[in-house]
């Protein structure tokens, strides 16, 4: 995933799908991963929110000033990625 060079470096489809379950198997019902880069540690790390709401406590890469920043937000039990104003 994320194999172009809009990003910063690929991931890992498995890692992905770990990630979706679990975020599912979580006792709070989440909605939402949110793909987050680390520039500092230069890696991917999950975030899973609830609601849509949320989305906006997080600034986009590349454009962040931030040490993260936003790649982009999958459903959880579609796994579809959701559609963001910003993108």
């Amino acid at each position: 995933m994320f194999d172009s060079s809009d990003y910063p470096q690929s991931l890992n489809e498995a890692l992905f799908e770990s990630w979706l379950e679990e975020g599912r198997s979580k006792k709070i019902s989440y909605n939402y991963l949110l793909i987050i880069w680390n520039a500092f540690e230069e890696k991917y790390l999950p975030v899973y929110v609830e609601d849509r709401s949320e989305f906006n406590s997080f600034e986009f890469y590349p454009n962040n000033s931030r040490e993260e920043g936003l790649i982009a937000v999958y459903d959880l039990y579609s796994g579809s990625r959701v559609a963001l104003d910003n993108r």
